[in-house]
């Protein structure tokens, strides 16, 4: 099968394009409008502390959703991130045409399902004012799946789902009015995931957050 038709078939089968599904007779939903080349110039502007263009190892850990996506995104295996190299895995995904996606996560804290943890999907910032943040709240299994709460959508026909793009993840459990995870989790997060029909984990449906206490 073609990469092009790989793609496609992706895209259908994960991501909401249509308020129901693949048929003729669904509400089309816009794609969020992100600039490819303008994100990619902002992601090196913010992040590129040694001021060689491209994006290393260290400088990721400030952009975890893009840090989770490098491996895809590095298109000349050199273990480096370039400005040409981020707006080409934005046009990838963005020519899928997907207004929405939705997957399924699970989040465990020391081996154990994580049970009533709000999981936010917040957009990287550097791909501008257009991405929504997605939020869900783990079962007693450890398991949600990140939406776009219903009073930001664009209308209330809207489906759950969040847009495409890169997210820095943040994992908060509020007990007695005190945090009970790490910082490193929320605040300070090291977390993130890439929403495209190609990811890896997405395709496998095996998105996780495996954390542990200090």
């Amino acid at each position: 099968m073609s990469t092009f038709r790989c793609l496609a078939a992706v895209s259908c089968l994960f991501a909401i394009v249509l308020s129901a599904g693949c048929s003729s007779q669904s509400t089309w939903i816009e794609p969020p409008s992100v600039d490819a080349a303008t994100s990619a110039a902002k992601a090196i502007e913010l992040y590129d502390t040694d001021g060689d263009g491209k994006l290393n190892e260290a400088e990721l850990e400030k952009a975890p959703g893009l840090k989770a996506a490098a491996k895809m995104v590095d298109l000349d295996n050199d273990g480096l991130v370039s400005e040409n190299e981020i707006a080409e895995r934005i046009l990838n995904w963005q020519a899928t045409k997907a207004g929405l996606m939705s997957f399924p996560c699970t989040v465990t804290l020391n081996g154990q399902p994580l049970e009533g943890a709000t999981v936010t999907f917040e957009p990287e910032s550097f791909l501008g004012d257009s991405m929504q943040t997605a939020v869900t709240l783990t079962s007693p299994d450890g398991m949600g799946s990140p939406s776009i709460p219903k009073e930001n959508r664009p209308s209330p026909q809207t489906p759950s789902g969040l847009q495409l793009g890169f997210y820095r993840v943040q994992v908060s459990k509020i007990l007695n009015g005190k945090e009970t995870i790490p910082a490193k989790y929320n605040t300070e997060t090291i977390l993130g995931q890439q929403a495209t029909g190609d990811d890896p984990a997405v395709l496998g449906r095996r998105i996780r957050f495996d954390l542990k206490s200090p």
